[in-house]
């Protein structure tokens, strides 16, 4: 009788210790659970790259589409990145070499938290070009697949993203100032 129970008890503890089935997709969207994909492919933009946008300080919302003729960098940053903070003074100096044929935005990613803290740091840190804040369609395209910041996107004049750089040290000023002196010779 021992060894019959002994046997049933196992039974129960093989047949409930199995694993559960893959879950089949039924339609094109990708798998999902609790609506959070799961897979590690990056989420296709919501909206096409030109429209996404960022609110100054001012509250006035400017898109990419708004800045065509124009080199465009948008660097997304924080108070708290070291790095961040390195490539500050590098960006102000591409800022004064070329002028008017670019735009430098400086997009906080940093958070409710961090945004309070902008009004000082910028008191003890020269900012030679604008700080706005993106909308979450251009944070969420530009962190699909990397979350370190700081995260240069640099934009040619026809509105086209023509490099991503993802840090700062002096191989990634190097690659940022050909991508811009790319963007704005661009036609």
């Amino acid at each position: 009788m021992r060894s019959v129970l002994i046997l049933i008890f196992a039974a129960f503890v093989v047949v409930g210790c199995r694993p559960a089935a893959a879950p089949v997709s039924v339609g094109n969207r990708p798998v999902s659970i609790n609506d959070r994909p799961t897979t590690n492919l990056p989420m296709a933009p919501t909206k096409p790259l030109a429209e996404m946008s960022w609110t100054d300080s001012n509250d006035r919302v400017q898109k990419i589409s708004d800045m065509k003729g124009k080199a465009v960098i948008l660097d997304f940053w924080a108070t708290y990145c070291g790095p961040c903070r390195e490539a500050i003074p590098h960006l102000n100096s591409l800022a004064a070499k070329y002028g008017e044929n670019l735009l430098i935005v400086g997009l906080n990613v940093g958070g409710p938290e961090d945004r309070m803290k902008i009004p000082q740091f910028v008191a003890t840190t020269r900012i030679d070009y604008p700080i706005a804040f993106p909308e979450d369609a251009l944070s969420n395209f530009i962190f699909a697949e990397r979350s370190e910041i700081p995260q240069t996107a640099v934009f040619n004049k026809n509105g086209e993203m023509i490099a991503k750089l993802i840090g700062f040290n002096p191989a990634i000023q190097k690659q940022l100032d050909e991508a811009v002196e790319k963007a704005v010779n661009s036609e």
